[in-house]
């Protein structure tokens, strides 16, 4: 008995260990009990583990946006910025670009990378202008005399004096050449003597056409119902009609002459000005063309991109031109921003790359272009619009590679399912400015400082493992309380 007891012992002695770190002891069957109450906890607490897997599992098939603030590392010297800009009421050949910004640089009527287009009064696309050019001089002619002794043997450029003279005159003339000047303009003294001798040349050869000039600070309704925005303009009627485009050549006796003789023989009528000239003879009735002529608005679209330094400046659509003085009573800048970007435009990035990026990214993260399709009016002369405009730097990492050990967005940089483009944010009010001063549609912008970087953020395998493992063992323990504290609180009372 005593060695069957020695080997009883020996033997749970060297089996001890094994027993000893075992977590998961059981209770015998028979040393338990089942209760009503303890089988409405499993239930309750299978379904909540169900429920709480599910949700779990989903949340970790999905994905969510996450953004955060870094500095702007960017190394790049110059922005470019895209834009597409319809003026109504200015016409291409004033139509100047000019930039300025915080380093210095005051670029004037930039010309690179920009295209011109004339609008009809519909708004739609009627001339090619060309790409834009440095504004062309236009050749002046001097003279020995003076206006003063030019009108010694007579007054030959028919001043008008007031509107209805001015209506009297274009209709009851076949051919009218007119010069709206205004008395300041330096442009306009230097063609007087010029604008005086061409209608004695005029006279001299007996040209079917009646030469005149309009003083528009004099006769200022009349030159505003003109629409006359630069002095000088140079206009042809034709019974009554304007015809256009304006007369833009150089302004010498010989190019004036040289264009009237183009403009009355471009109509069969008046093939034969030259004979019938020599002959005296009454050069007759044309037929009227219809009424308003060929149309020209004077709408004006400019689009295309410049670039400009990384720092604060502005760029601005000023009516200029090199051989006028605009008319700023009649200089109107309202504009449609068709399209407005910083950046490389989408087409130039990878188009099905990014494309499949942006799917990805809400709405409220893709501020690339907030002016696009805006109309900014003003309907009083005098006046224009100036845009603030705050760029900020944005990164998309679509890679899905969430933070790092400390909590910091990890970017990949240059990879797979990323993109870098620029978000801004714009305030636009009117300006007013001088009588004198010709307005400006001024668009200043500044670059932000910090980067926002927009990213997926997945989670990892083992954040859901022990997800779930919390779901189980928590929901597991929270009911297994509650079952033992309501059991002894019925019981008692039972007993009680």
């Amino acid at each position: 008995m005593a060695n069957g007891s020695g080997r009883r012992d020996g033997s749970h002695s060297g089996g001890s260990f094994l027993p000893s770190i075992d977590f998961y002891r059981r209770v015998p069957r028979d040393l338990t009990e089942s209760t009503m109450l303890g089988i409405v906890m499993s239930i309750i607490a299978f379904i909540l583990i169900v429920v709480l897997f599910f949700s779990e599992t989903i949340a970790f098939a999905r994905s969510s946006i996450v953004t955060s603030l870094i500095v702007d590392e960017s190394i790049d010297s110059q922005l470019r910025i895209n834009f597409n800009l319809t003026f109504w009421e200015l016409h291409c050949d004033y139509v100047a670009i000019d930039v300025l910004d915080a380093l210095g640089t005051n670029r004037q009527n930039v010309t690179k990378n920009i295209e011109k287009w004339q609008l009809d009064a519909e708004g739609q696309r009627r001339i090619f202008s060309g790409r834009n050019r440095e504004q062309r001089e236009v050749v002046h002619e001097e003279h020995s005399e003076s206006l003063q002794q030019l009108h010694e043997n007579g007054i030959h450029a028919v001043p008008l004096l007031s509107e209805d003279e001015f209506n009297a005159f274009i209709k009851g003339s076949e051919m009218v050449f007119i010069d709206f000047f205004a008395p300041w303009c330096i442009w306009c003294q230097r063609l007087h003597p010029t604008w005086e001798k061409f209608a004695e040349e005029v006279a001299d050869k007996n040209m079917p056409l009646k030469v005149a000039t309009v003083n528009c600070v004099e006769q200022k309704d009349l030159c505003t119902a003109q629409k006359i925005t630069a002095f000088p303009t140079l206009r042809w009627y034709r019974q009554g009609v304007a015809e256009y485009p304006e007369y833009r050549q150089d302004r010498t006796v010989a190019a004036l002459t040289e264009f009237s003789k183009r403009k009355l023989e471009m109509d069969a009528k008046y093939k034969d000005w030259e004979k019938r000239a020599l002959e005296a003879g009454d050069p007759g009735r044309m037929p009227r063309r219809p009424e308003g002529g060929r149309p020209d608005h004077p709408g004006c679209q400019v689009s295309g991109y410049i670039m400009v330094n990384r720092v604060p400046g502005n760029f601005h659509v000023e009516a200029r031109s090199k051989s006028h003085n605009l008319n700023a009573a009649m200089t109107n800048l309202t504009h449609l921003v068709s399209h407005l970007s910083f950046g490389d435009p989408m087409e130039v990035l990878n188009q099905r790359e990014g494309k499949r990026i942006l799917k990805q990214v809400p709405h409220k993260y893709r501020q690339f272009n907030p002016m696009d399709h805006t109309l900014f009016l003003t309907k009083k002369y005098h006046q224009a619009y100036h845009h603030y405009i705050k760029v900020v730097q944005t990164h998309f990492d679509m890679s899905g590679r969430g933070k790092d050990d400390s909590g910091r967005f990890l970017m990949q940089k240059d990879g797979y399912n990323t993109m870098s483009t620029y978000q801004f944010l714009r305030q636009s009010q009117v300006a007013l400015y001088d009588e004198m001063a010709v307005p400006e549609a001024r668009f200043s912008y500044d670059l932000s400082p910090m980067s926002v970087l927009v990213q997926k953020e997945s989670r990892r395998w083992y954040d859901y493992v022990t997800s779930l493992c919390a779901i189980i063992g928590g929901a597991f323990t929270t009911f297994g309380l509650i079952d033992a504290s309501l059991y002894r609180v019925l019981k008692t009372k039972k007993f009680d």
